[in-house]
């Protein structure tokens, strides 16, 4: 499924007639008390029976329209496991640069348990209430609910005030437990014209209608004024909702809850031009570029120009310029771990100071490579973590790197991170797609996704011992982002440690002479050489050896375990894994029996496993290749990729028959 039919996907407005369900605060029964488990779901550690919310608008006669978000839920703890829910939590945005801060204020708190035949109810005071900061951009309101224990019903209260009326806060319908109803109500004046936006997987229900409004507010007279309008009230809900779980290979799993978003399109006011909020992706960009932190950024030239000739001292062709800057970037300004597209200290302080955001450190990459003659370009993005783009806001991005070209090819650059290369990004960015803007303000959508498969090639020699041991050596190649991996996670090990968690990675071999190259240097592959004894790949059995084919490297588990799955599965990157074994066998045994040579493969070319065996005097050859070749699987492929790796895990699990003669 390419990245334009997923959004279709998650933008499809899902909407069916429904009534509201009444659940009052309070109202507390001794059957919800004495339930022991949630019976759609007895795993369950906790469960939502109910959360509901309402989104209005308030008028004041000096700011306007303003929005405050008001929600009830009542939660029961199965086990101990749910405890954390009595933890609550919620952030709230205060990075605006002209609105006043968001507000979250705790109006009932209150937990219910089972004392015999009697419930009894405690309040949580305001001891149990706190405020704190996040970052530059976020607080977090939290309360720890107090007498909670399994068995107990909890109930909270709260309210989101907020000055920012061009969006509302997503309201989730799906949780990390499961949810019993859901139900979230909008009133929207009609100076608003708002689209909603279903995320996720799951039915929602709605229905609206027109009703009158009002707004009473003191004028600077300090009269009251009666402010008579019509507005859309909606009604949206959903029932039974399972847990949203964790799976193998998901990008990010917010990406994934089934929500509903709010964009403001447009505003009418009487005695008012109309003025429109929605704006295209190609807007979005040129607005950024528009904003003196970035473009003007980028122009800047001074600041460096004294140390350009001498890194480019050595460089002739475009491929060496470019690399000669991208590494002295990355060599000698540091990442200050704070993200974003706009620059934070500025080029000119980030150079000097050696330090700097993603943005300061990108755009110092860009602009020397456009005074050195090669064209690049902003290339905005979110990362991961941040999620999937689902409409058009200078909010989703939260990143940029660079794009050059050179002989007719693009090449993505992240100077941020030591572990990257040209083309090799950090996996954090790796996320469908990007949005390249040039100084004119156009702008164009780019692939993240690496579109060339990453490699790991495994070469053993090996003996067979007649006590089953199988002894030999092995050399391990990785190749770009197989490469980049090692480099994140284990190049900062001593040696000890890295052999160390290779043996148990490889099922408790022993390895011995261990050697690496190029473990510094991560535009080129990474090779590892070592000697090994294995002893818990092979079996002896009356007067026959059993042995794994694959060895260490056989996989025994299938990933993909669920009946069904909705989300798409991320790889981040296509990749082979090829091994090249021969084994030889040990004196006064013969081959009895070999597993036969395969080749699996799925439909749309998504992956192949090829299985390739035979055995000529007193050595047995395997040669094993996996490819996957998309770094994004939609999930209409599930039920097909789960057979492959089923039928991959049962060729492996077939034995090579050793008897002795």
């Amino acid at each position: 499924m390419s990245r334009i039919q997923f959004t279709a996907f998650l933008l499809l407005a899902f909407f069916l007639k429904a009534g509201a369900q009444q659940f009052e605060q309070g109202k507390v029964s001794v059957k919800d008390l004495t339930q022991k488990t949630y019976p759609p779901d007895s795993t369950a550690a906790a469960a939502i029976l109910y959360t509901k919310a309402k989104s209005h608008f308030v008028y004041h006669d000096k700011q306007g329209f303003s929005l405050v978000h008001d929600y009830q839920l009542r939660i029961k703890i199965y086990k101990k496991e749910g405890l954390k829910w009595a933890d609550f939590k919620v952030p709230y945005y205060v990075g605006y640069e002209t609105l006043a801060n968001d507000r979250v204020s705790f109006s009932s708190a209150v937990t219910y348990n089972l004392e015999g035949t009697q419930i009894v109810k405690t309040k949580t005071n305001s001891e149990g209430r706190f405020k704190n900061n996040v970052n530059e951009l976020w607080n977090e309101a939290s309360i720890a609910m107090s007498n909670v224990k399994p068995g107990s019903i909890i109930e909270i209260s709260y309210t989101h005030q907020s000055q920012d009326i061009v969006a509302f806060p997503q309201f989730d319908f799906q949780h990390d437990i499961p949810v019993a109803y859901a139900e979230y109500v909008t009133e929207i004046p009609e100076f608003f014209r708002y689209k909603p936006t279903k995320i996720g997987f799951g039915q929602v229900e709605s229905n609206a209608k027109i009703v009158n409004g009002f707004q009473n507010f003191q004028n600077e007279h300090k009269q009251t004024v009666n402010l008579n309008f019509q507005q859309v009230n909606s009604t949206y809900t959903a029932r039974n909702i399972p847990a949203l779980k964790e799976e193998p290979y998901i990008d990010n799993i917010e990406n994934y809850r089934l929500s509903v978003a709010h964009e403001l399109e447009k505003t009418i006011f009487p005695d008012a031009p109309e003025k429109n909020y929605a704006t295209t992706w190609e807007g979005v960009a040129s607005s950024i570029y528009k904003d003196k932190r970035f473009g003007d950024e980028l122009k800047q030239r001074g600041y460096f120009e004294p140390f350009l000739q001498p890194i480019l001292k050595n460089a002739v062709t475009e491929t060496e310029k470019a690399t000669a800057i991208f590494k002295y970037v990355k060599r000698t300004i540091s990442w200050d771990k704070y993200k974003g597209y706009y620059a934070r200290n500025g080029v000119k302080k980030a150079f000097e100071s050696r330090t700097g955001n993603i943005a300061d450190i990108n755009f110092i990459l860009i602009a020397m490579l456009n005074s050195s003659g090669i064209t690049a370009h902003p290339v905005l993005l979110s990362t991961v973590d941040h999620g999937i783009p689902v409409f058009p806001n200078r909010t989703i991005f939260n990143y940029v790197i660079a794009a050059i070209e050179i002989d007719g090819k693009q090449i993505l650059l992240d100077a941020t991170d030591a572990h990257t290369a040209f083309n090799i990004l950090p996996m954090r960015v790796l996320n469908w797609t990007g949005r390249l803007i040039k100084p004119d303000g156009s702008s164009k959508e780019i692939q993240l996704a690496p579109q060339t498969p990453s490699r790991q090639i495994f070469n053993m020699m090996a003996k067979i011992g007649s006590d089953a041991k199988v002894s030999g050596k092995l050399k391990v190649v990785k190749t770009d982002y197989e490469a980049q991996a090692f480099h994140e996670k284990d190049a900062g090990l001593n040696k000890e440690q890295y052999i160390e968690k290779l043996e148990n990675r490889y099922n408790q071999i022993s390895i011995s002479d261990f050697s690496s190259d190029n473990t510094a240097d991560v535009s080129k592959p990474v090779s590892e050489t070592f000697n090994f004894v294995a002893q818990n790949d092979s079996e002896i059995i009356g007067d026959k050896i059993f042995i794994n084919p694959l060895l260490f490297f056989t996989m025994n588990t299938n990933p993909f375990v669920l009946e069904e799955r909705q989300f798409p599965v991320y790889y981040g990157y296509p990749f082979q894994m090829r091994y090249n074994i021969n084994l030889e066998i040990p004196e006064g045994y013969v081959v009895e029996s070999l597993p036969k040579s395969v080749k699996i493969v799925t439909g749309e070319d998504v992956g192949s496993f090829t299985f390739n065996i035979n055995n000529a005097d007193n050595k047995i050859q395997i040669t094993v290749s996996k490819e996957i070749n998309k770094a994004i699987v939609s999930g209409a492929f599930y039920e097909d990729l789960k057979e492959f790796y089923k039928k991959m895990i049962e060729k492996q699990a077939e034995k090579i028959i050793l008897k002795k003669v």
